[in-house]
């Protein structure tokens, strides 16, 4: 199995340079946690306290890509950069972003190191994310409105269990599988037990369903797909240049708040420096700039200039994914 090429910091960097990289805060990654958690409640209390459609849409939106927040946070503490001690980093990840989310972070630790072992190689996990592209203009509206009316949430959430229950095997019975993913997705479902009391008592129990399964629904599975495109859509197969395994996307305030959160659009510095906090990725992109090396990676002014490439009028050509 051939497995991406990687670079050296020293290739960039000199000692001093890199040596700053090389730390791990034991405050940043948690402040970043509770940032997520912070805004993502102040946007609920919002439309709580003035419930109208211009508050409760836009919680939705901020909600929604606060929820792909924590899933950005736990992706940083499977590389081990929200905490030096390791053991309280698999704590934060695990519990304060995981979870809530439904996903698990030692599962995909395993997972996601091989999609950076064999980034956009044939043996790259991910890759069937970014195959398709481009798409048309038609298919990317149809799958975004699978999205929006939790089409996509619905498959995600409940399409393994239905077919656990289709293809059990003999003598086992459904109430067994569905004890068996209740056990599995234990901790998913203690959070939305504990949000749905908490909010309950706070007189505020339609919250929990408005303003929390809705974005899950709805706004997290479509920025996620937008993030997954902007990432790696129309980067070639077989790339043999680590500096063009992943694209980086600048992003406006508006995109950072309601798409790109926690510096998740720096994803080519990311492949670059797997284990660099998120937080120092906009630094590395400086100097790189600074050197002149991002004249040679993939890079793109924002979102929809991305979407304009993966989901054109006329579908183009992956050779034409641009710099």
């Amino acid at each position: 199995m051939p497995i991406a090429a990687r670079i050296s910091p020293k290739d960039y960097f000199t000692p001093q340079e890199w040596a700053p990289f090389t730390r791990r805060s034991a405050w940043v990654g948690p402040v970043l946690i509770a940032h997520c958690w912070a805004l993502m409640i102040a946007a609920g209390a919002v439309a709580v306290i003035w419930p109208n459609p211009l508050t409760i849409i836009l919680a939705i939106m901020i909600i929604g890509a606060r929820q792909l927040g924590l899933s950005i946070l736990m992706h940083d503490a499977a590389h081990g950069a929200i905490h030096p001690n390791q053991k309280i980093n698999d704590f934060l990840g695990e519990w304060l972003c995981g979870a809530p989310v439904g996903a698990q972070l030692s599962k995909y630790r395993d997972y996601h190191l091989g999609h950076h072992k064999f980034a956009q190689q044939a043996e790259d996990p991910d890759l069937i994310l970014s195959a398709p592209f481009p798409i048309s203009r038609q298919s990317f509206w149809r799958k975004a409105v699978r999205d929006l009316t939790g089409q996509t949430f619905f498959k995600q959430r409940f399409g393994p269990v239905l077919g656990k229950l289709k293809g059990r095997a003999p003598g086992v019975s459904a109430s067994e599988v569905v004890w068996g993913e209740i056990v599995r997705q234990r901790r998913f479902l203690c959070w939305q037990l504990g949000l749905l009391i908490a909010l309950s008592l706070a007189n505020a129990g339609w919250a929990y369903f408005v303003l929390w399964l809705v974005p899950m629904a709805t706004w997290y599975p479509l920025v996620t797909r937008i993030r997954n495109i902007a990432e790696h859509a129309l980067i070639a197969k077989n790339e043999p240049d680590p500096l063009r395994h992943a694209r980086t996307t600048r992003a406006n305030l508006l995109e950072r708040l309601l798409i790109a959160p926690y510096y998740v659009n720096y994803h080519s510095e990311h492949h670059l420096f797997m284990h660099v906090p998120c937080h120092q990725l906009p630094r590395i992109h400086r100097m790189l700039k600074a050197k002149g090396v991002t004249k040679r990676m993939v890079t793109q002014p924002g979102y929809l200039a991305v979407l304009r490439l993966a989901a054109p009028v006329t579908p183009a050509s992956p050779s034409q994914a641009g710099a």
